[in-house]
């Protein structure tokens, strides 16, 4: 994948940006909405495996990968080439009006990845907040209820229905009205914030007591509930797993008062965790999991995937104009042969690589508080005072900023965490040397104490 004029490691050639990478951001600063948020002033000429090239010829290892999306890396060329290949036979036809096959194809993948004790079918949206829409829609539909169940700390999009169960930062919701109605959250199992001192493995169970004994007997009657939608590791919310138990329990009370089980896959989905879905960890058998970002190596795609005992809605109940497309189809089907072809049981191997070489932080650094995750789904926590454990923003962005003039691509998640979701194709060499610069800009943070 790499040519004689390309690398795999970062090159800085120059202080950051470089002049050409200032005429597109003051460019774009003329032209587009102040409602983007970006952590630092990369500007992206051209991508190739897990590296970005900027204007100015620097070059950057990507352990960011586009919000966990270009899973396959940038650019694959069995990726490139399914695309041209489908865009010169058929670009786009009307899903919901007309039939190509292209949607049943990579359905019937989809479906072969879900628990085989169901059958299952499959609704194709574009992004992943048009998957949590549909999925709150065919809940309501299916179940004639109208309350939904989510968790504080979660991230299920920016849309109105997707934004009234989002519960990361108040800035997703502020000034924007009243939303959704008939909603309530309830807190996420944090295991290094657990107040009682659960482990990882057992933390949250008395947040199952909070929801029996006091959310469906004194707020919600279980009959009115629709469904109760959890990320089985929230993204946003710090990259925080949920134990195993936790998500069974949820299943055993959604399975009792027949509430639809919801799991958002979003960002965790399609091999990211060292298997196909996060939450085949707990092995549990969702009603609804929703999927995006990494399924199409970042061409625009989502999809829902529901029990055909729950989509049984009629025609014309949900429909979609560009879902389906059969470009962003053929990049899906593509992505999918390189995750089941090798590279989900790299994020797995990657992914033990870097705990082994990470999992002492805590121990080495007085700013790293956690280390948290599974595959190439990691989260680092940062804070002030390992004791106290208060929470340390500006540490954690002086962190992010200095791994990027290093040449490192990370994002924020949460209040105060450091989010690393690599490409899956990433190897030990690309492993080592984010590793080095992450410890470099830690070391770096922690001066300013």
């Amino acid at each position: 994948m790499i040519t004689a004029t390309e690398t795999k490691l970062p090159r800085i050639n120059m202080p950051l940006p470089g002049p050409k990478a200032k005429e597109v951001i003051e460019y774009d600063k003329k032209f587009i909405s102040p409602s983007l948020f970006r952590e630092y002033p990369l500007v992206a000429h051209r991508g190739y495996g897990a590296i970005i090239e900027d204007p100015d010829g620097n070059t950057f290892l990507d352990f960011a990968a586009g919000i966990a999306v270009c899973s396959t890396g940038h650019c694959h060329p069995h990726v490139v080439q399914a695309i041209q290949k489908q865009a010169a036979e058929l670009i786009h036809i009307a899903g919901t009006d007309f039939y190509h096959r292209h949607m049943p194809q990579l359905a019937e993948r989809l479906v072969a990845t879900m628990p085989k004790s169901h059958h299952y079918k499959v609704f194709f949206g574009n992004s992943g907040t048009e998957a949590v829409e549909g999925a709150i829609k065919l809940a309501r539909y299916a179940t004639r209820r109208d309350k939904l169940i989510a968790f504080y700390g979660c991230f299920h999009g920016r849309t109105l229905g997707s934004l009234s169960l989002t519960a990361s930062k108040n800035t997703q919701r502020k000034y924007f009205g009243t939303l959704l109605g008939g909603v309530e959250h309830i807190p996420f199992p944090y295991a290094y914030r657990c107040a009682l001192g659960h482990t990882k493995e057992t933390c949250g169970g008395e947040i199952i007591e909070l929801l029996e004994e006091q959310i469906l007997k004194r707020l919600f009657a279980p009959e009115e509930v629709a469904a109760i939608i959890v990320e089985p590791i929230q993204g946003e919310g710090g990259f925080i797993p949920a134990p195993a138990f936790f998500l069974q329990e949820l299943q055993r009370i959604c399975n009792k008062h027949g509430i639809m089980l919801i799991l958002d896959e979003v960002q965790s989905g399609v091999g990211r965790t060292g298997k196909m879905w996060a939450y085949d960890h707990a092995g549990i058998t969702p009603d609804i999991v929703l999927t995006a970002k990494g399924i199409g190596s970042g061409m625009p795609i989502s999809a829902f995937i529901a029990k055909e005992s729950v989509m049984q809605w009629k025609p014309g109940s949900h429909g979609t104009t560009y879902g389906g497309n059969p470009v962003c189809i053929a990049s899906a089907m593509a992505t999918l042969d390189l995750i089941e072809g090798g590279l989900m049981a790299n994020a797995q191997k990657m992914g033990e690589y870097i705990f082994g070489k990470i999992n002492d932080w805590p121990s080495r650094f007085k700013i790293v508080g956690d280390v948290r995750g599974k595959g190439l789904m990691i989260g680092v926590e940062i804070v002030r005072d390992q004791r106290t454990k208060e929470k340390a923003p500006d540490l954690r962005d002086k962190v992010i900023v200095g791994a990027f003039h290093r040449g490192l691509l990370t994002l924020e998640s949460g209040e105060n965490s450091i989010r690393i979701s690599p490409p899956l194709i990433i190897d030990e060499e690309q492993a080592d040397c984010a590793i080095r610069i992450m410890e470099e800009s830690i070391r770096e943070a922690e001066k300013s104490l």
